[in-house]
């Protein structure tokens, strides 16, 4: 006895029918997708590329074709991160090494962390003011603690002690 709707030999129903397969995408429109969605490095974008198949002459191929139409550019892809990541509370030491990980420039990366229209201190500080407000009431051990997770998230001494000073 058949438990199958229809009476059928259940071949038709692995897919729609009158329904297409959608073609497999390009290497360009591989990468074309990844950009639309966020800036990606050179490096990063063709990472990706290669964990989703796409041969490596062909997604070189494919994203120096993006570069040349001015889709992908490491500058802007510099630029775009070092806002992210200081807006998220991270300081310059922290965002160049995460920078430096892309295979960047050293002369892009110093140039991208200089454009940064922001207050690295003033950055620091509001981060203090929300994770760790004792430590600008005068509470030494409360500084200790919160000058060390600022070192960790990339700020200098300079940055650290600025932060910590206006709040007396």
């Amino acid at each position: 006895m058949s438990h199958s709707a229809g009476g059928g030999d259940g071949a038709a129903s692995s897919s729609a029918p009158g329904r297409r397969r959608r073609p497999e995408p390009t290497p360009l429109q591989r990468a074309l997708g990844l950009l639309t969605r966020r800036e990606h490095s050179r490096r990063e974008l063709l990472c990706k590329l290669e964990q989703r198949g796409v041969e490596p002459e062909a997604a070189a191929e494919a994203v120096a074709r993006l570069a040349q139409a001015g889709w992908q550019d490491d500058a802007r892809f510099a630029e775009s991160l070092v806002r992210n990541r200081a807006a998220s509370g991270f300081g310059p030491a922290y965002i160049r090494a995460e920078l430096n990980t892309h295979g960047l420039a050293a002369e892009l990366v110093e140039t991208a962390l200089q454009g940064f229209d922001g207050d690295w201190a003033a950055n620091a500080r509001r981060l203090l003011e929300r994770r760790h407000p004792q430590a600008l009431q005068g509470d030494r051990q409360a500084q200790r603690k919160a000058a060390d997770f600022l070192f960790r998230r990339g700020f200098t001494r300079d940055q650290v002690s600025a932060a910590l000073a206006s709040g007396e």
